[in-house]
Parts: structure tokens; C-alpha cells; sequence
């Protein structure tokens, strides 16, 4: 199982992008935790920390209580813009990282979150294949490419590295016999199996203003 931030900040009333705090979002990975027999993965976004050394302590809180992996971005908010983090710089991190946990003899899936598409980049395919091969030697796990659809785009990715590549849903992805063809290991339901939810309860609740009466609840 896996948290999706923007779900996990919208039900605490916060936009996505690091507006919660950690210790907020740790409240409800614990809880997650208890009520569960599976594996869980973490959303950490751009991994609750300014420097190497903070997001590690996080690592380290994180495998404390249990947790089996986590998403890290390659990506940066700054103000309300996002852009794409030097990569090399990137892979230095999770260099960094994968070799703290290490000395504190803790294990961790690294699923690295390429944003080339969900950025929409130019020459995106060529700029993802190139940050695949460089990631895929800071030990990271495996890639997270959100925002990818198109067949031909996917094929290209899965032939750009070993690492297993996890999609995720949105308007036009493969079903799933077309995503395990091409060579996808992983997909996420991102924020949007929570939002149709959400979106429901809109609904209903205006049916029962609309209607005066709970009968379309009950």
C-alpha cells in the first residue's frame, strides 16, 4: 500500500507540496500502519527536508516505524513554481541516502519520482532517458514516472533502465494487460481514487440540500 500525498494533505485540510507538516503527516503513516498487514510505502515528496542530512533522519524515523518504502521526487517547488532539480546533483542525494541507511543498517525501496513528464519538458523523452540511466546508479530501487501515457513513450522508458518502472493513472493510460506487455512492474492511483470520492460526497451532500431530506443518504 501507498499514502499519496495529495490525499493525505487534502484530508488534513493543506494543499499538496510539503504544506503539511511531517510530524502531521507521520500521524496518519502511524495510523496506516497499525490498521494494516501489508508492506507501506510513503509519498515524501521532496523528502520534508532542506538538506541531505535532514531527509535522511526522516529515512531513519520512517524504517523506525516499520515503513517499506517511499517516493522521492527529482523535483522542487520554489514560490508556486515547480522545476526539475539539477540531476547529478539529485543522484548525489540519493547516493547520500541509500549509503546512510546503509550505515545505520536499515533497508529502504527508493522509488525515485522523475517529474520529466508530469513537468512537461522539452525533449522529455530524451531528458527521462537520461536521468533514468544516471539514477539507476545511486542504488536507488526503482522509477516512478508520473504522468506518462503514451505507449511508445512507456516502451522507451522501460528499455532505459533496469530498474522497475511504476506509472501512474491518468486520462489515456494502458489498461493493465497493455501496461505488463510493455514492461510496467508498478502503477499508482495517485490522489485519484481518493478525489472521486471527495467528489462524490459533493454531490450527495447537494442532492440532500437540493432535496431536504436524508432518503438519498440512507
Amino acid at each position: 500500500m501507498g499514502t499519496s500525498s495529495a490525499a493525505v494533505a487534502t484530508g488534513l485540510g493543506y494543499g499538496d507540496g510539503e504544506n503539511m507538516s511531517f510530524n502531521e503527516y507521520l500521524f496518519v503513516i502511524k495510523r496506516i500502519i497499525a490498521s494494516v498487514k501489508i508492506p507501506v510505502t510513503i509519498d515524501l515528496e521532496m523528502g520534508y527536508g532542506k538538506t541531505n542530512e535532514a531527509i535522511l533522519e526522516n529515512l531513519l524515523v520512517l524504517t523506525g516505524l516499520g515503513v517499506a518504502g517511499i517516493n522521492i521526487e527529482d523535483s522542487v517547488i520554489e514560490g508556486s513554481k515547480r522545476s526539475l532539480k539539477n540531476a547529478e546533483q539529485f543522484a548525489k542525494t540519493i547516493t547520500y541516502l541509500k549509503e546512510g541507511l546503509a550505515s545505520h543498517s536499515q533497508e529502504l525501496f527508493i522509488n525515485i519520482r522523475c517529474d520529466s513528464y508530469i513537468l512537461n519538458v522539452n525533449n522529455k523523452q530524451e531528458e527521462t532517458a537520461k536521468r533514468l540511466r544516471l539514477y539507476e546508479t545511486t542504488g536507488a530501487d526503482g522509477i516512478f514516472l508520473p504522468c506518462i501515457s503514451n505507449e511508445n513513450d512507456i516502451a522507451e522508458a522501460v528499455n532505459s533502465t533496469t530498474l522497475p518502472l511504476n506509472v501512474m493513472c491518468i486520462p489515456g493510460l494502458p489498461d493493465f494487460d497493455a501496461l505488463n506487455t510493455l514492461g510496467v512492474k508498478r502503477a499508482s492511483m495517485g490522489p485519484f481514487l481518493f478525489n472521486k470520492v471527495y467528489n462524490n460526497i459533493t454531490t450527495l451532500s447537494q442532492t440532500i440540500t437540493h432535496d431536504k431530506s436524508f432518503k438519498s443518504l440512507l
